[in-house]
């Protein structure tokens, strides 16, 4: 879409508001509200916006260590191709926005330039990734004493379950569908309240894109049913976590091809796709610092919880960290797709796909040798056994994931210093944060924020 052809649909659909939105370092969407009849000035001229805003953690709490403080401005610059006209808000539409230096150049702290940069990095390459997010939340009842209840106790995959959250999960769907979002499947989850709603592949930044209207329309649709819903990674501790795999795959730029297919292959995976695979499980442990993003999120990553706890890679294998996805009959050579199930909501989008870029690209670059896929729990190996396989245990905490970024020479350069600074400023701020409060506390901001 075009500026005016924006202003167009604007007009035809009475829209009074258009939400301009980021996700910030903490993994938050925040943003402002353009009036219609300042969009088009807006989406030409941008919105100011101080740049402190991105040294913001999850609590509202300013980092100057981040080098981003009251002086100075950026611009919001709303993307025309995201307009969205909001099915669960009167007279409403929302854009996504990417921060721009007052010289016009990207602003090297926009997470959203981050992902645009690695997009631009594979086209070089002659690729261009698809992705989709299939993500898990759970939806609870608020009690007058402020705490959150399950909205049921059903059983993993019951139909009992489908009944008791079928009104919401219909207009959900319903919403997502008017966005441009297509569900694919639905179940209810082994946590008592959760559910997972997967979504179809789109092109990577649109994936991103796609994310953050999910989570936005979850949470707005749950509360018109008088529920709140939560993508919190880890949000009881005696339930299962929410993650939010990320599904991606390799195409090529030039043809309707998915490069990781190899119909010779035992798991019809290309040795491209071995090598892409190879370089996010070399570089996982500080990758995770930007897929597991929150305090939180390290609560969910435990052996035998289907969530991941090591580098390990295999077919199938919900223990791993990498899982080739088995192909669907009919669709094969469109299908194969690696799947990262370290990665939870609580994360920057934006980050998170342009970590598994680069993460990925590099081992395409450097010709990593394929990763012997597992087919047994890692966590059923000895430490011996491990070791002999290359199998490491994932971070335990959110600060050994730093603590592993800020060595990652691949990821330090894909990032930049000014954003790299910015969000590990943001995130050790948490961190020293949740330290002084007790983990009641640490569940229910999770909770209230994700």
């Amino acid at each position: 879409m075009t500026i005016d052809e924006v202003v167009r649909e604007v007009e035809n659909n009475k829209i009074q508001q258009i939400q301009c939105l980021y996700v910030d370092n903490g993994g938050i969407v925040r943003g402002k509200v353009s009036s219609a009849k300042t969009l088009k000035q807006h989406m030409v001229g941008g919105i100011g916006l101080t740049p402190a805003m991105q040294a913001m953690n999850m609590m509202d709490e300013l980092n100057l260590d981040s080098g981003l403080g009251p002086v100075g401005e950026i611009r919001l610059i709303p993307d025309p191709e995201s307009f969205r006209v909001l099915p669960y808000l009167s007279r409403t539409a929302s854009m996504m926005c990417d921060m721009v230096a007052l010289t016009g150049n990207p602003w090297t702290v926009c997470s959203r330039s981050f992902l645009r940069r690695q997009v631009d990095h594979a086209k070089t390459l002659g690729f261009r990734i698809i992705a989709a997010y299939e993500d898990e939340f759970s939806l609870a009842h608020a009690t007058p004493e402020g705490s959150y209840v399950p909205l049921d106790p059903t059983l993993c995959f019951s139909s009992s379950g489908m009944v008791a959250a079928h009104a919401v999960i219909a207009d959900i769907m319903d919403a997502l569908e008017s966005q441009g979002i297509d569900p694919e499947q639905y179940y209810p989850e082994l946590g008592h309240g959760q559910h997972e709603l997967s979504v179809s592949p789109r092109e990577v930044l649109q994936a991103a894109d796609n994310q953050v209207r999910y989570r936005e329309t979850v949470r707005a649709v749950a509360a018109q049913h008088g529920l709140k819903a939560s993508f919190a990674p880890k949000p009881w501790p005696d339930q299962a976590g929410n993650g939010a795999h990320i599904h991606f795959s390799v195409w090529d730029i030039d043809a309707d091809r998915n490069v990781f297919w190899d119909p010779d292959d035992p798991y019809h995976l290309s040795m491209l796709g071995y090598q892409f695979a190879a370089g996010v499980l070399a570089h996982l442990p500080a990758l995770v610092a930007l897929t597991c993003a929150s305090v939180n999120s390290y609560r969910r990553l435990n052996p035998r919880s289907w969530s991941s706890a090591y580098t390990a890679f295999g077919p199938d294998n919900r223990e791993a960290a990498v899982r080739i996805a088995s192909v669907f009959w009919g669709n094969e050579a469109r299908s194969i797709n690696l799947e990262l199930k370290a990665s939870d909501s609580s994360a920057n989008p934006y980050l998170a796909l342009g970590g598994l870029i680069a993460a990925g690209l590099d081992g395409v670059a450097r010709q990593l040798p394929p990763v012997p896929p597992l087919l047994v729990d890692p966590a059923t190996l000895s430490d011996a056994e491990r070791e002999k396989r290359h199998i490491a245990r994932l971070p335990q905490s959110l600060g050994e994931a730093l603590d592993a970024l800020e060595k990652d020479e691949v990821l330090k350069e894909a990032l930049g210093p000014d954003l790299l600074t910015a969000y590990v400023s943001v995130k050790r701020s948490e961190i020293a944060h949740f330290r002084l409060h007790d983990a009641e506390y640490e569940f229910r901001q999770h909770f209230e924020k994700f």
